[in-house]
């Protein structure tokens, strides 16, 4: 299982970021998949999950209405649009196989919302 993030960075308050995923080594249009974050000393926190054929979606709280999950599954590509962006969305995001915390996950990607 490999799973490489990218489109992180830093972003001011109210900027919008699209991170993506790519994956390889499993089959992916088999498996859900989830982002998570894990902002400076904290636990990790699960932000989106996305079924198999992007059928079905689930969302954190923190996250509803400004975060996007999608996928493509001829890509591999794993996405998250995020818009809206608060301090408190400052973390280390990670993409997983799988429903919800648990799965592996990638390297990460530094997101920093900050003015």
């Amino acid at each position: 299982v490999q799973l490489v993030e990218s489109g992180g960075g830093m972003v001011q308050p109210g900027g919008s970021l699209l991170l993506a995923c790519a994956a390889s080594g499993f089959t992916f249009n088999q498996v859900s998949m989830t982002w998570l974050r894990q902002p400076p000393g904290q636990r990790v926190e699960w932000v989106s999950s996305i079924s198999r054929y992007g059928e079905t979606t689930h969302y954190g709280d923190s996250v509803k209405g400004r975060f996007t999950i999608s996928r493509d599954n001829d890509k591999k590509m794993l996405y998250l649009q995020m818009n809206n962006l608060k301090s408190d969305d400052t973390a280390v995001y990670y993409c997983t196989k799988g429903w919800g915390p648990g799965g592996s996950r990638g390297q990460g990607i530094h997101v920093t919302v900050s003015s």
